[in-house]
């Protein structure tokens, strides 16, 4: 290990680290064989034309747990015109704060550039690593690794809480759900996914906090639910969630039956432990499938109960199409998946999707035929 000293410049702003702890292959082991070949062909390009480039966040977490990462995200000092003009496979998007996305056939890797400090979080300004880190939720987020030199560069104790088993904040607890609400549901599938526990305060400050949500787009809670539907964990995930109140934020239905109904309950939790299973041994389970399992139990309960004061088929599966929309809110996963989620749970209750029409009439007799 080796020390890595930041600027005069960067050492005038009190905020930020001064000095970073740079770990090589030999005093941490990264298997490289489990990053994808892409990731690594971006960060090397990058760094071909005189960028900085690192792998960061979730995948470095999980690489230091042994864990294969799903997503590579990648921090750099190039600014998204620049990644633009080395990737033509590429594209900016963001209006808050740009960023670019590389493609590799159906894969998409997310690329960054070092944020400045702004007068909060989540400011526009580009900026140094040094800057960056300070920016990022959690110390076992904020490492970055570079896989060219197998170098792994620590700002802010990432491997002591690691190691330690901790989730530690590094934004100050006052501003980092203000600041962004969607970490609350960060930091407790961290939780879930990881089996750390949190540092002091961290738990009563989510709790307290938790109505922030509210204020959060329906797009980023539908991001965030589809990260679990891809979980391997999302029984785990959605019971912290549920015992730290947020999971009315993102599944308010579910949440209020779960907490009225043990039956539903274990059934809804039941039907996530399955979910879980699948993903652990599929590798792209698609969004439909995923759905189906959120919203099986409620289809079942739902049909039971239209049954009883409804005999035509055709209006028991319109009225159920109008509760579930209502049911995944304020979640808007795409119209063709959701209704494909919703066929498959109505065939579990003996419903079918109506075949095509059949021609009226036999079918004419050739000629000539007795």
């Amino acid at each position: 290990m080796f020390l890595r000293y930041s600027s005069n410049a960067t050492k005038r702003d009190k905020r930020l680290p001064k000095v970073a702890k740079v770990y090589s292959k030999h005093d941490v082991k990264i298997d490289c064989s489990s990053i994808d070949s892409d990731a690594i062909t971006i960060i090397t390009r990058l760094k071909q034309r005189g960028f900085e480039a690192f792998l960061v966040g979730g995948a470095v977490r999980d690489l230091l747990l042994n864990i294969t990462p799903k997503d590579f995200d990648i921090a750099t000092d190039a600014t998204p015109s620049q990644i633009r003009r080395i990737f033509h496979n590429s594209r900016i998007i963001g209006r808050r704060f740009k960023i670019a996305h590389v493609f590799f056939g159906d894969k998409i890797f997310e690329i960054t550039t070092f944020r400045a400090l702004g007068t909060n979080s989540l400011g526009n300004e580009f900026g140094t690593i040094e800057q960056d880190v300070v920016r990022r939720d959690f110390t076992i987020n904020a490492l970055y690794f570079d896989p060219i030199r197998n170098h792994l560069i620590d700002f802010v104790g990432g491997i002591q809480d690691i190691q330690k088993q901790l989730i530690r904040p590094i934004i100050p607890l006052k501003n980092i759900f203000v600041d962004d609400p969607v970490r609350m549901i960060r930091a407790v599938k961290y939780k879930a996914t990881t089996n750390f526990k949190f540092t002091m305060f961290l738990p009563s400050k989510i709790k307290r906090s938790a109505h922030l949500l509210n204020d959060v787009s329906p797009s980023r809670i539908t991001e965030e639910v589809f990260k679990i539907i891809r979980s391997e964990h999302p029984d785990i995930i959605a019971k912290e969630m549920l015992d730290f109140g947020i999971y009315p934020y993102l599944q308010k239905q579910a949440s209020d039956l779960c907490l009225q109904s043990k039956e539903f309950r274990e059934k809804y939790f039941s039907s996530l432990v399955e979910l879980g299973k699948i993903n652990s041994t599929t590798e792209n389970l698609s969004l439909a499938k995923g759905l189906y399992y959120f919203i099986r139990d409620f289809t079942k309960k739902t049909v039971e109960e239209l049954r009883n004061e409804e005999e035509n088929i055709g209006m028991i599966v319109q009225k159920v199409k109008v509760l579930i929309r209502a049911y995944v809110k304020p979640i808007n996963p795409p119209n063709i998946q959701l209704r494909s989620a919703i066929f498959l749970a109505l065939e579990d209750c003996g419903i079918k999707r109506n075949s095509k029409k059949k021609k009226k009439g036999k079918p004419a007799e050739k000629r000539g035929s007795k």
